[in-house]
């Protein structure tokens, strides 16, 4: 019996023991091809790259950490510059903690302070989006709204205002074009906020493609622009998470690259050190670090292992890949071969109601009737099944339910580390195949 409080306790596990570009290895010698990048959208390099293995080893040899309150490192302004460069417009500070939901909770520290300092102690009110994301802290689940983590906790959690996500699928009528939708559901962000009183908002908080709560959603085009008008237009700080879709994932550095936008404090995590070490950052508006180190001179932020010169120094590895002549590019083509090869396999699938997603983030959202988009209700369990199905046949992919109203639907996001290969996109797709039609069987035989 183990003494690990498991997130799932009651599954049990492969124990994995070493990794090889695209696979994950066993104890029992079981190789695992990595559909969905280290399991959380993590491992953008894939397992074992030696660069970056040698960049840790290097750093730790030398000076593992101290306190970056007190000494700053190399690694560390070193990893700062690289963020900082062709980061979106303004962003020039960076800020370091230790992964997603420290990066978007100090976002909104970050926030909050820049509005105290400037004499606005009113502005204290965040509205966020329904079938969001944003952390497992308190703060963090308060903003994001995925239903059945925040259910134990509801009577705790900060009151955040949520607003309709942009989603185009399950939201778009019949008789709007995609343009007018976007703007409809921007528009609901005006609306909001006057009815709070706009001297009383302080940020609004939104992933640019949202990651695994409603399955690898794209803004369509021109709403992200609307909202940035809106948020300008009452003062209001535009807080965009990238920590599932940035840095390189959906094709460009920044995923807002592609919507023509810049926030005024970006959270980013998962592509940093490419999981092998723990990091994240929040990336700062010049006007927010001036209003604080004019003001107070302190930020009242941070964590013990900030700016972990390890972590750094794994990190600085990564985005020196991740940045290289050619690689983004790649991730753009791959992107498209991957929408193509789920097209082909699901787009006539009578149980595939969208095929969704940009660059290396893609969802399949899963359906009783494609006319109806009647979701499979939650007591089906269908997601749990087909990550099961995908498992015995070596794929490592990720299934969830909750995709239409936080409790039924079901999708399944597909996004491999940014190396894989032709042959690894076919290989994942026709898994996939597999794994969802045994699935839809053995629920018909269980009816």
């Amino acid at each position: 019996m183990t003494s690990v409080f498991h997130r799932l306790p009651a599954r049990t596990m492969p124990v994995a023991v070493a990794g090889d570009g695209m696979y994950i290895i066993d104890k029992d010698g079981n190789r695992y091809l990595d559909g969905y990048a280290g399991g959380a959208c993590v491992s953008c390099l894939g397992h074992s790259h030696p660069a970056v293995i040698k960049a840790v080893q290097s750093q730790i040899s030398s000076l593992a950490y101290f306190h970056a309150a007190m000494f700053t490192s190399e690694p560390l302004e070193e990893l700062g510059a690289i963020l900082a460069t062709n980061a979106p417009e303004g962003l020039t500070k960076v800020f370091f903690v230790n992964g997603g939901s420290e990066a978007v909770e100090t976002a909104l520290l970050m926030a909050r302070q820049y509005f105290v300092e400037n004499d606005q102690p009113e502005r204290r009110k965040v509205i966020a989006r329904r079938s969001s994301y944003h952390g497992a802290s308190i703060t963090t689940l308060g903003v994001g709204y995925q239903i059945a983590r925040r259910a134990p906790f509801q009577d705790i959690l900060p009151n955040v205002f949520h607003i309709a996500p942009c989603y185009e699928y399950r939201g778009r009528l019949l008789s709007e074009t995609a343009e007018q939708y976007g703007l409809r559901v921007a528009d609901e962000l005006e609306q909001t906020i006057l009815g709070l009183g706009p001297e009383t908002v302080m940020a609004f908080v939104a992933e640019t493609v949202t990651g695994t709560t409603a399955g690898a959603v794209p803004p369509v085009t021109g709403y992200f622009r609307r909202i940035r008008e809106i948020c300008d237009k009452y003062g209001v700080l535009l807080v965009l998470d990238e920590v599932f879709c940035g840095l390189g994932r959906t094709g460009t550095l920044h995923a807002c690259e592609q919507d023509g936008i810049a926030p005024d404090l970006l959270a980013v995590a998962k592509g940093i050190a490419a999981g092998y070490q723990p990091i994240g950052a929040t990336l700062v508006h010049q006007k927010i670090y001036d209003a604080i180190v004019s003001g107070s001179g302190t930020f009242k932020g941070g964590y013990t292992y900030s700016g972990h010169a390890t972590a750094c120094a794994a990190a600085i590895a990564v985005q020196k890949v991740l940045r290289a002549d050619g690689f983004l590019e790649n991730v753009e083509v791959k992107g498209k071969l991957l929408a193509s090869a789920l097209k082909d396999r699901f787009e006539q699938h009578p149980n595939v109601g969208d095929i969704r997603g940009r660059g290396l983030l893609m969802t399949l959202e899963l359906v009783q009737d494609r006319e109806t988009k009647a979701p499979f209700p939650a007591e089906r369990s269908l997601s749990p099944l087909i990550y099961r199905e995908a498992l015995a046949r070596g794929l490592i992919t990720h299934a969830l339910g909750g995709t239409v109203d936080g409790v039924n639907g079901d999708h399944i996001v597909v996004c491999p580390p940014l190396i894989a290969g032709d042959k690894d996109l076919d290989t994942i797709v026709g898994l996939l195949g597999e794994s969802v039609d045994a699935s839809l069987s053995e629920l018909a035989v269980g009816r």
